[in-house]
């Protein structure tokens, strides 16, 4: 009997991704491909407030308390490096020995975590002249330390330090198989804690979020 089901079975299953692909339910596995509707995060963007850039003055990392405990004596940057390195190891202090990352900026392979920069997705001094100048520095320490939304990453030193503290309007990812990805996450981060977006920022996530290749098999939104 399985001599003759396992086939059936099989075109079976063969028959379904081939139907979900049309219908554009099922991506390739790229490593660069979106994990959300697009069309939602655009929608999301026409949510956020558009608002000229508010004043620098009182600026300073220190009102972002960085970097937090994450737990097994594990700080936000060791917490993060962990997750995003494949075969990572660390010494009883959680400190990293050895491992390797994917810098989804560049495109790199990392092999060296002091090579590796914690990246805001939001930079601290973006979110500052958006919206972050009022916060308390309580709720400034959770926007800096926040590994739930898609804010920190592991990326080379050297793509980090070219971004600094700009928008997606002075700066992009220089691989731009990941600009669909930069600007799903960036308004994702803005849209969670309110801050709001420049005229050129915003249309500069909207370039970015027309390079999607996606296509909803849902309703219009």
């Amino acid at each position: 009997m399985s001599g003759v089901r396992t086939p059936r079975l099989l075109a079976a299953v063969l028959a379904l991704g081939t139907a979900l692909s049309a219908s554009g339910c099922v991506q390739a596995s790229s490593g660069t491909s979106p994990s959300t509707d697009p069309s939602r995060a655009q929608h999301e963007l026409d949510g956020l407030t558009v608002a000229t850039s508010q004043s620098m003055a009182g600026y300073s990392r220190d009102r972002f308390p960085h970097w937090s405990q994450q737990g097994n004596g594990c700080d936000t940057r060791e917490f993060v490096l962990k997750r995003d390195g494949k075969s990572v190891n660390v010494n009883q202090n959680c400190r990293i020995t050895s491992g390797q990352w994917h810098s989804r900026y560049d495109n790199k392979t990392v092999n060296d975590a002091s090579a590796l920069d914690i990246d805001h997705m939001v930079p601290l001094a973006n979110a500052w002249r958006s919206g972050a100048n009022s916060w308390s520095d309580d709720k400034r320490s959770q926007f800096a330390n926040d590994i739930t939304r898609p804010q920190l990453f592991a990326v080379s030193s050297s793509v980090n330090r070219a971004k600094g503290d700009q928008d997606p309007s002075q700066w992009k990812p220089p691989y731009r198989g990941y600009w669909c990805q930069y600007a799903q996450d960036w308004v994702t981060v803005k849209r969670y804690w309110q801050l709001t977006v420049t005229e050129t920022e915003k249309k500069a996530l909207v370039d970015m979020l027309g390079t999607c290749q996606w296509q909803s098999s849902g309703q219009p939104t």
